[in-house]
């Protein structure tokens, strides 16, 4: 039986020295994403202009390294949990995203293949631009017939996944409005 001290004894400096690596790892996991990705992650000012201010500085920098190691000693102070959820959707890694790029595609795919699949759409999000959708459809439908560049593919697909968490925050509140 171990004695209640050692129960209660802090972690080597081993552990506090992975802890410490494992979160300095994470921050440069951030610094390498895009502006576009960073601003969907939720993080606290302080940390997020040191994480841009690490992306302006050159790659094989002294001064990067220690910008790196400042951000690693931030994100001590914080809860480093949602960040890697965060960053896990980002990467698309999450169950949930994965889930939702897969219905948009089954969905455009339906699109494509029969112009009903519209009516749905319109049932299912009533904001969408069936006019501009229709448009869309008619178009990819043209370039992959020309074999053209799919712009307007990749445009339904962008669309759709503009409308879809409208759709999901018009469920949620609904939710939140009556339990």
């Amino acid at each position: 039986m171990i004695p209640p001290e050692e129960e209660q004894a802090p972690p080597s400096k081993t552990r506090r020295k992975r802890a410490m690596e494992a979160l300095q790892t994470l921050g440069e996991e951030l610094v390498e994403l895009s502006s576009d990705r960073l601003k969907k992650i939720d993080l606290p000012e302080d940390l997020n202009s040191a994480v841009r201010m690490a992306q302006r500085m050159s790659r094989h920098d002294e001064a990067r390294r220690r910008q790196l190691q400042y951000i690693g000693r931030l994100m001590r102070e914080i809860d480093p949990e949602p960040i890697r959820h965060s960053l896990a959707t980002v990467r698309g890694e999450s169950a949930e995203e994965t889930s939702k790029l897969h219905r948009i595609e089954r969905l455009r795919k339906d699109l494509l293949a029969d112009e009903a699949a519209l009516y749905g759409i319109a049932e299912a999000f009533p904001s969408v631009d069936l006019q501009h959708l229709r448009s869309l459809r008619r178009a990819a439908l043209k370039e992959q017939e020309l074999g053209k560049p799919p712009r307007s593919y990749r445009a339904i697909f962008q669309l759709l996944k503009e409308i879809e968490p409208a759709a999901d925050q018009a469920t949620e509140k609904d939710e939140h409005d009556h339990p």
